[in-house]
């Protein structure tokens, strides 16, 4: 219920991916009286349960405000529902503090973690096309412990979601030399490079903003702070190009006819650059997992996030990001990609 373009757009985005994904089923939390006409009219009825839920958090709405008197809304459903194992992954297009701070009370981290993070995909040079970040905005301070925690849980995602059995893993700074960066880097550089070989990834060191997307890495860490700028930034840039693109093809008759003829060329680029493909932050450090989606997601963006939680839920993605978090606390595990 929290999606900027109304529930009609979430249920057309579970429509894309129940064509998709047969053995997947849904429970769509929100007002029944507004949600059963849509599965109906979608003929979902087979695939989705309703879950009755009154009242909706909006984009305004502080988390402290939801936590007080959020308990019949759609988004503490949602959540309760992973809480209660009636399903394995919630995915919400709504208020992200407010799910980071109904997620974090009523799942709980995982034990040894004390900050949970927000991980993105970005796209990247590498062949599987995209590179893992952390923390994109679930908490904009982080200390050297809180570095190392995300170093494991970004490669026990790149490792269960993108399938890469030793991930390489990036430390975000101002430059690659070891002797720049804040104190907290240093000390953290340290400690994930000391962790490296037990927890099966590789440590290249300090990398810089323009690694963030290149073949050098598979996960970049950073705090939240500047991962969120990051992200905003990447994001804002892509729509730049995009419009740039589309008014020099339409500045004169010339550059129309070029566009035609490079039309192929530029569909591609185009579903590359897709800010929709790539929808879906997870929230890592959590007893469960959820998925954040844009809150303008259209129905393709949504199903895109639905894929990314199945992705997670088939690889059992939780219980091995719990073993790799509590490798870090002296227990040797073996994860491998699924």
């Amino acid at each position: 219920m929290g999606s900027d373009n109304g529930p009609a757009v979430v249920v057309d985005g579970i429509a894309k991916s129940a064509a998709i994904n047969p053995d997947v089923s849904f429970i769509l939390h929100g007002r029944a009286s507004e949600l059963e006409p849509l599965v109906a009219k979608r003929k979902l009825g087979h695939r989705v349960t309703i879950a009755d839920a009154q009242d909706v958090v909006s984009m305004d709405d502080k988390p402290s405000h939801v936590m007080r008197n959020g308990k019949d809304t759609s988004m503490w459903s949602a959540i309760e529902s992973v809480r209660q194992n009636d399903a394995q992954v919630a995915v919400s297009c709504g208020n992200t503090g407010a799910l980071m701070a109904i997620s974090m009370i009523r799942l709980r981290k995982l034990e040894g973690v004390n900050r949970p993070a927000i991980a993105c995909l970005w796209p990247s040079r590498n062949p599987s096309g995209f590179n893992v970040m952390l923390d994109v905005g679930a908490d904009i301070r982080a200390d050297q412990d809180d570095l190392l925690q995300y170093a494991l849980m970004g490669a026990s995602y790149a490792r269960n979601g993108l399938g890469l059995t030793r991930p390489r893993i990036g430390l975000l700074n101002v430059g690659t030399e070891e002797h720049k960066g804040r104190a907290e880097l240093k000390v953290a550089h340290d400690l994930i490079e000391k962790n490296a070989r037990s927890a099966e990834f590789d440590f290249v060191g300090f990398v810089e903003g323009g690694d963030i997307p290149s073949d050098r890495v598979d996960v970049i860490v950073t705090d939240g702070f500047t991962g969120n700028v990051a992200l905003k930034t990447g994001e804002g840039t892509a729509a730049l190009i995009r419009d740039l693109l589309r008014e020099a093809f339409n500045h004169s008759i010339l550059s129309k006819l070029a566009a035609v003829l490079a039309l192929g060329s530029l569909k591609r680029l185009q579903k590359r650059i897709d800010p929709r493909r790539v929808n879906g932050g997870i929230f890592l450090g959590l007893n469960g997992t959820v998925v954040k989606s844009h809150g303008s997601a259209d129905a393709t963006g949504v199903s895109a996030a639905i894929k990314l939680a199945v992705t997670l839920a088939e690889g059992n993605f939780n219980e091995r990001l719990a073993a790799r978090v509590a490798s870090a606390e002296g227990h040797p595990v073996q994860e491998h990609a699924p």
